[in-house]
């Protein structure tokens, strides 16, 4: 479905990155991840999408909060594979207090990497898809760029951004055959979230299967996480001919979260 097209993923050493690598680079596109981690764990993947796939795999180690590194990130794409025809904005960072005590290093930072860092890979690939009349854009916010929950002041302003930059370039692009979309999941048991609950089920004095079912999908109405593989499949929908008319959208996947 996607023979001889190249993408860029950010934030994709992992989680819902990886997985969106993994589904575009199955469809057959060559993939530039992007992200930090275990050096050798990153090669190991990196190796495994090249392989299964039998398409191109490069890895950038651009920093998302300097733009000068994710312009080289997208021009050593564009020169390794001859252009850049798909952009997921992924990466993502949190962190969870209230304002009066939330640390304006982490908004910046948050701001920073949630938010710019999609404005400044747009900004550089936009020109050349431009140039070719072709572009798939795809901006994964949460369903916190529709809806807010409390302490995450940051990253649900950062989310709510990414909502508008999408619609924004969508309208700006339309007229050139690049479409602009925002993924907003839910819920997603990434090893992030999954490290997480058990110190969760320690601190509230619950199990692990309530800290899963009233914590973290109180909000889903269908009490069922997202998957990469859901995440992925779309994504490489969006990026197909039969969404060539699918643009400036926020699709929640969210099990129904944001229908409350």
């Amino acid at each position: 479905m996607l023979h001889g097209k190249n993408a860029i993923v950010t934030g994709s050493t992992s989680g819902i990155g990886l997985g969106i690598a993994e589904a575009l680079a199955q469809a057959g596109a060559n993939v530039m991840m992007n992200g930090f981690g275990d050096a050798k764990e990153i090669e190991a993947d990196r190796a495994r999408l090249e392989k299964d796939h039998g398409v191109k795999v490069l890895y950038s180690p651009a920093n998302m909060m300097d733009r000068h590194e994710i312009a080289g990130m997208v021009e050593t794409a564009r020169e390794t594979f001859g252009s850049v025809d798909v952009l997921v904005n992924n990466a993502g960072i949190q962190h969870v207090a209230p304002i009066e005590t939330f640390p304006p290093e982490k908004w910046d930072a948050i701001i920073a990497i949630n938010l710019s860092a999609a404005f400044h890979s747009m900004r550089a690939v936009i020109p050349d898809m431009k140039e070719r009349r072709f572009g798939r854009i795809i901006n994964i916010a949460s369903a916190h760029a529709l809806v807010a929950s409390p302490f995450k002041s940051a990253y649900v302003a950062a989310k709510h951004g990414i909502a508008g930059l999408t619609k924004t370039v969508a309208l700006e692009a339309a007229e050139h055959g690049i479409t602009v979309n925002a993924i907003a999941p839910g819920y997603v048991l990434t090893p992030l979230v999954e490290a997480q609950i058990p110190d969760t089920a320690k601190a509230r004095g619950i199990s692990e299967e309530e800290v899963k079912r009233d914590v973290l999908l109180a909000a889903q109405p269908t009490k069922q996480f997202v998957t990469v593989e859901q995440l992925g499949e779309l994504a490489v929908f969006l990026c197909g001919d039969a969404a060539a008319s699918i643009t400036g959208t926020i699709l929640p996947v969210d099990g129904g979260w944001t229908a409350q």
